[in-house]
């Protein structure tokens, strides 16, 4: 801020000015914008790396899904969150193979990321590292037959499998492709967790009686028209934080029982001011600019 300094408004008027300054270039509004503009991928080094956390850095050298493929086609074009570690956009390619062979259907698959990752602007708090991927449980018959419009993609609504006035699956959208889908996934070494609605989680164990697989489908607030998938973080990509390893078990345990209590439904208030967000890893900072 040294313009601050040699201004020739009044010294407690530049002071304000200052404040407000610094406070819109930390604030996280300020920052997402940034990431938004940028229109292309950005390599820092010769492989592409994974920097800092999934919810708090960026990406170096992601790659673009295509728009279309076996078994999956894109959605909300116009969204330019299209871009993941390669890693990533491997792992849409062949689940959406798998998919195929097994005829499930076709895939609609939501954001990934931007270019270079980093916070949006709306939508997201993670997706920031180009290792997350929202797959929505929809399986749309125009889909299966053709490849959608652009005004279809922008258009067509994901619908909600849970009924939340009775906390349980809403059997009109829910069938046994949904499970499949989500066991293939599981089942792949990259996946290292699997956010869908405590309900799923809930029914998922009933079905399938614990087993090992569901370790990685893990309870989470919405999540109830799309599953999201978290890929681990790759190897030799050192700037990439890994999350805390998850239970050995299938997560089907009483811990599941508190996604349907009174404290889970309505989460207590927050009591103190937000801090200003810590700056994003210094490698962001020279792959934005």
């Amino acid at each position: 801020m040294k313009a601050c300094s040699q201004s020739f408004i009044t010294p407690k008027k530049n002071q304000y000015i200052c404040l407000m300054l610094i406070v819109l270039w930390h604030s996280p509004s300020w920052a997402a914008t940034s990431w938004s503009l940028v229109t292309t991928p950005k390599a820092l080094g010769s492989t592409a790396q994974s920097i800092g956390s999934y919810t708090h850095g960026c990406i170096s050298g992601a790659s673009a899904l295509p728009i279309n493929g076996a078994g999956y086609q894109l959605m909300r074009l116009s969204r330019q969150r299209v871009y993941g570690h390669p890693v990533l956009t491997h792992f849409i390619q062949q689940l959406g193979e798998r998919v195929a062979q097994e005829k499930i259907g076709v895939l609609l698959i939501g954001d990934l990321g931007q270019p270079r990752g980093g916070p949006t602007l709306t939508g997201h708090r993670s997706h920031q590292t180009g290792l997350d991927v929202d797959i929505w449980f929809l399986y749309s018959q125009q889909a299966q037959q053709r490849l959608l419009s652009s005004a279809e993609r922008e258009t067509m609504q994901a619908a909600s499998v849970v009924n939340m006035q009775s906390a349980e699956l809403n059997l009109a959208q829910w069938t046994v492709r949904q499970e499949k889908v989500l066991h293939i996934a599981a089942q792949m070494p990259e996946v290292e967790r699997i956010f869908v609605n405590p309900v799923i989680k809930r029914e998922l164990c009933k079905r399938y009686n614990a087993a090992q697989w569901l370790r990685k489908i893990r309870p989470w607030w919405k999540h109830d028209d799309h599953f999201h998938v978290r890929i681990a973080c790759p190897a030799n990509n050192t700037h990439c934080e890994k999350q805390a390893p998850l239970p050995m078990d299938s997560g089907c345990d009483a811990g599941l029982a508190w996604w349907f209590s009174a404290e889970a439904s309505k989460p207590a208030a927050k009591t103190q001011q937000p801090s200003l967000p810590a700056p994003l890893p210094l490698l962001c900072k020279e792959l934005l600019h």
